[in-house]
């Protein structure tokens, strides 16, 4: 399945964030909207980020004393890996696997942000795939069985 159908199919409320904000108020809208990363977006809605729990995370194991003065732009993952809506759902599973991390813009051949993939969506898509093949060979079986 390509990503684009993907988005189609499961419609995403878009919570992002500005390298301005600061680390705090970030960290709420990953908590009160239950993400685990969120893109940073520039004051055109240009992709220029991630931020991610775990980009949170060390930043208070590095910055603890400074935690209240970060800024969303001061531990973000910048320039943001992405994929295009054109790619399969495991081209966009290799990614995040390859770059050890659970959260993937997606992205327009403008550039443009189009939405946000989750390693679970990954394997969601995949475990249907298997359900939906482990049926058509017990359906093949059993028609074989019975002619």
């Amino acid at each position: 399945m390509k990503v684009r159908e993907f988005l189609e199919h499961h419609q995403q409320r878009m919570i992002s964030c500005r390298r301005s904000d600061t680390l705090q108020g970030a960290a709420t809208l990953l908590f009160s909207n239950r993400i685990g990363a969120m893109p940073v977006l520039d004051a055109n809605g240009n992709l220029v980020g991630v931020l991610s729990e775990r980009d949170i995370v060390a930043a208070f194991s590095q910055q603890a004393q400074d935690m209240m003065q970060l800024r969303v732009g001061d531990v973000m993952s910048s320039p943001p890996i992405t994929c295009q809506l054109d790619d399969d759902m495991a081209q966009a599973m290799q990614v995040m696997m390859h770059h050890k991390f659970r959260h993937l813009p997606i992205v327009d051949e403008e550039g443009k942000l189009k939405g946000m993939l989750s390693i679970r969506d990954c394997l969601a898509m995949q475990l249907r795939d298997k359900e939906l093949e482990a049926s058509v060979l017990r359906d093949s079986f059993l028609a074989a069985r019975a002619g």
